[in-house]
């Protein structure tokens, strides 16, 4: 299933959520994103969002784009986010802050070594971060990502991916 066939199983009420992900596919190349970018980024938010539909479409559109690494990395980005952004969201909105000192004890070796460039693991890491609403997790990654020199532009992207995949599995489900 492609892109546009998944946007086939949106109801009438997904018509912005289809014309979204046609501007969002439709413009890979002049995204400023390279190929690992983006479709790391948008493999990562579909294993998060967890539609096996839309999951199956974005693997479709990276196929033969990205190397197995890619995939690889994006699978670690959304199964480690979705441990630390509960734990960090936690710390973030607990007003008793003894907890803040208290060590995670939560292993995360594979961002160390992600078998990706740290930048881009990192865009992916956000995207699925912003997907958790995880402000502590979103603040970090922006600052690694602006270290690096990823433009401004390129985050925002990885932003509007998280908000209309979000937003097509969303529309799939009431469809």
């Amino acid at each position: 299933m492609s892109i546009a066939d998944f946007k086939n199983t949106l109801g009438d009420h997904g018509k912005d959520t289809k014309l979204n992900l046609s501007s969002i596919f439709g413009n890979v190349d002049t995204s400023g994103m390279t190929n690992d970018q983006f479709y790391g980024t948008a493999l990562s938010l579909a294993y998060a969002i967890g539609d096996d539909a839309l999951t199956a479409a974005v693997e479709a559109e990276a196929e033969g784009k990205v190397e197995d690494n890619v995939v690889g990395a994006a699978k670690l980005a959304a199964t480690l986010m979705a441990m630390n952004n509960v734990y960090y969201r936690f710390l973030h909105l607990c007003s008793d802050k003894q907890f803040s000192k208290m060590p995670a004890g939560l292993r995360m070796n594979g961002m160390a070594n992600p078998g990706v460039e740290k930048a881009d693991f990192e865009l992916y890491s956000l995207a699925v971060s912003a997907l958790a609403g995880c402000g502590m997790c979103i603040d970090s990654h922006v600052g690694v990502l602006l270290k690096h020199n990823v433009p401004a532009q390129v985050i925002q992207l990885s932003i509007k991916m998280a908000a209309v995949l979000n937003a097509a599995a969303t529309a799939r489900r009431i469809a």
